[in-house]
């Protein structure tokens, strides 16, 4: 499943040919037994562009990965989407929990506008279940939760007290050292996938392995909720719904708070609405907080003062497929701060709103 790091590398990549392969699959049978039809039909048609501008040698380290990278498709475990980013020597495919066009692009860069919409528009969030013998991290995108399996975990607790046995008289404080240790070092290796993102965090585990996290550990303002027991060999299927019961107390309290700065900007008139505005004020690097409801899109183009102009449809390559999406992304990348909301909320400020900083 994509991650906001994932998206970082694949943005800085810039192989020629780039090839991605977007579609949308499905989730459950008999929908998803569609999927590797169009994913043959996706292959065919990029084999047959590329072979229009490439001779068969300079493509072979391609196809070859290529062909690879759809030998490894699981179709079994179909998200909402899938996108293979392929070239001479990169070739990686994601499962994307959020739809997703089907479309071949070939180009100098990998085509990630996709992803960065869906990355968007979805809730993230990590889920840590803390065990000394096999501390187990998963990736939340929405109601979907994928397990991360790398050099950092499953991490399991090594020496006395965890792969060795400790002596039946061992001192209960030096136990407890000795699990402090651990769970640092598991705090640690979670640091190299919450650096710079400050997702909200699920803690499960016994009582005393959460308490000490709680405890020692540079993440516990992100925690959003806890869940206590042993975890080691809970199915994906049997978390999801504890762990979504606490986030969407997290989103519903995310969209209460941002509408609740809303009203203050209001009454301070430090806000503008409509997508022109935020889009004028975010360009300036003015957004505070932007406020928009979550299925809210509008095509433009871009005027001949810098602004916008809305048009009907999409198309053509004057035409921005989503100015919400960009504007989304420049107030993220000054700073500033993006919560969604539900439809028919903002029906008073046009469908979106932007804090300003003044």
């Amino acid at each position: 499943m994509i991650n906001r790091q994932d998206l970082k590398q694949l943005q800085s990549l810039t192989p020629v040919p780039a090839l991605s392969i977007l579609l949308p699959t499905h989730r459950t049978s008999p929908g998803n037994k569609q999927d590797p039809i169009v994913v043959k039909n996706l292959v065919s048609e990029a084999k047959t562009r590329l072979g229009e501008e490439y001779s068969q040698r300079e493509l072979e380290p391609l196809l070859k990965n290529l062909d690879n990278l759809v030998e490894t498709i699981d179709y079994s475990y179909g998200l909402c989407g899938l996108a293979l980013y392929v070239s001479h020597d990169f070739a990686k495919l994601y499962y994307l929990p959020f739809p997703v066009q089907a479309r071949v692009v070939i180009d100098k860069t990998f085509a990630t506008r996709d992803l960065v919409y869906g990355l968007h528009r979805q809730l993230q969030y990590w889920v840590l279940l803390l065990s000394r013998g096999s501390s187990r991290l998963l990736a939340g995108t929405g109601d979907i939760l994928e397990e991360v399996e790398d050099d950092y975990f499953t991490l399991a607790m090594t020496g006395p007290g965890g792969t060795e046995a400790l002596p039946a008289d061992t001192d209960s404080s030096y136990r407890d050292d000795r699990q402090r240790r651990f769970i640092q070092e598991v705090d640690r290796a979670f640091s190299t996938y919450n650096e710079g993102e400050n997702l909200p965090l699920v803690v499960g585990g016994v009582d005393r392995l959460v308490s000490f996290f709680q405890e020692v550990s540079q993440h516990s303002a992100a925690i959003a909720g806890t869940l206590l027991g042993n975890f080691d060999r809970a199915s994906i299927s049997e978390l999801t719904p504890q762990v979504w019961e606490i986030m969407q107390t997290v989103r519903e309290a995310k969209q209460n708070q941002a509408l609740t700065s809303l009203d203050e900007a209001v009454s301070a008139q430090k806000f503008v609405s409509t997508v022109g505005e935020a889009w004028r004020l975010a360009q300036e690097g003015r957004g505070k907080l932007l406020v928009v409801e979550k299925s809210y899109h509008e095509p433009a183009i871009i005027s001949t003062n810098g602004g916008i102009e809305l048009v009907a449809e999409p198309g053509g390559t004057e035409v921005i497929d989503d100015a919400v999406d960009e504007i989304i992304e420049v107030v993220l990348a000054n700073g500033g701060e993006v919560a969604l909301v539900e439809d028919g909320t903002l029906s008073q400020h046009q469908r979106i709103a932007l804090v300003l900083r003044y």
